[in-house]
């Protein structure tokens, strides 16, 4: 009896787990690295692509199954998936990554959160607080002329496609200093305040429950002079904020900026605001850009939101995500001891 025990107890030690991804070939060249593989394989579980030519409820046996596809094919294999393997975590559900499609939806919910930030003061006890820049969106080219519709914002802006589906388009954006560079744009897109951040912005990788924030280039800072020159060109295109633009004095600017120097945001503070948005998004996979007001050095805005972003340019991710596959593997593993555990002991 006690080496059936053992034999059971050992089986159970050597279980394989497997771990599926659906993902698009640029995205599996960046994410699925060798280091992640091996880390992962030595840990019990192996990353198998997933067959996008089969119904995805054939394959397997998997216990996770994480993806970044899109489409209504895919949404629906998903669907049939989870019906016929209702136990296996899918990361993460096409309803929850639908809401960061949407470039106003995106950040709405930032202006939702219930964050109380109990700890979030620094040590000169500052209050830290969050929130995000004004901004409206324009349906057609006609709202562009619309003075009460932008009397709200002040130059300059920028401006983003309204749909945020990580496609090449998607990413084209626009930095505008003056009302005569709207004319360039094409709607339907959202108009945001540009706001001054010291040409720093703080990336929060979010796997999980873990958190990275780190902190990259961005635009550099707009002067008065630039706003004030109305023979200088009205817009600026770029596709990320943190690429350099086209810019005057571009060059100049970040030979002066040492990015070594930029003051990160106090950790309990971006925890905080990671755990609501984990929270309120219903995601496992995400990060969030975030600057920080040169107008007041305690406040910050979220500028945007993605789903499942390069996790190869944060520092460990393999750790990370290894932890994270784990966790969610063995998930009924720990609801089961959490039920057990809280089952009333019976004496005799």
């Amino acid at each position: 009896m006690a080496a059936a025990a053992a034999a059971d107890t050992s089986s159970a030690d050597t279980r394989r787990y497997v771990v599926g991804y659906a993902l698009a070939p640029k995205k599996q060249n960046s994410f699925i690295q060798s280091s992640l593989l091996s880390r992962a394989a030595a840990r019990g579980m192996d990353l198998v692509p997933v067959d996008e030519a089969r119904p995805l409820a054939d394959q397997g046996p998997f216990d996770l199954v994480i993806h970044k596809l899109y489409g209504h094919d895919w949404r629906a294999q998903l669907q049939a998936f989870s019906a016929r393997y209702p136990s296996v975590p899918v990361v993460d559900p096409p309803h929850a990554i639908d809401r960061l499609h949407n470039r106003i939806s995106m950040l709405q919910v930032v202006s939702e959160l219930d964050v109380p930030l109990s700890d979030a003061a620094d040590d000169h006890h500052h209050r830290h607080t969050f929130g995000i820049p004004s901004q409206v969106v324009v349906y057609d080219a006609a709202a562009l002329a619309d003075s009460g519709l932008l009397a709200a914002l002040r130059f300059p802006l920028i401006a983003k496609p309204l749909v945020a589906d990580g496609s090449a388009k998607s990413h084209k954006m626009s930095l505008v200093y003056h009302s005569e560079g709207l004319c360039k744009l094409r709607p339907p897109l959202v108009l945001q305040e540009f706001v001054n951040h010291g040409g720093v912005i703080f990336k929060v990788y979010v796997v999980g429950g873990h958190v990275t924030c780190v902190k990259r280039r961005s635009l550099p800072d707009v002067s008065k002079e630039i706003l004030e020159d109305t023979a200088a060109e009205g817009t600026v295109s770029f596709s990320q904020v943190s690429n350099l633009p086209t810019a005057r004095n571009a060059e100049e600017y970040y030979e002066d900026l040492r990015l070594e120097d930029a003051v990160m945001p106090p950790t309990d503070f971006v925890n905080e605001i990671a755990g609501g948005l984990r929270r309120a998004l219903g995601l496992q996979l995400f990060n969030f850009d975030m600057i920080r007001d040169v107008r007041a050095g305690d406040r910050y805005l979220v500028i945007d939101i993605n789903y499942f972003p390069g996790y190869a340019k944060m520092p460990g991710y393999e750790i990370a995500l290894t932890d994270f596959f784990w966790e969610m593997v063995h998930k009924d593993d720990v609801a089961l001891n959490e039920e057990e555990e809280s089952k009333p002991t019976v004496v005799k």
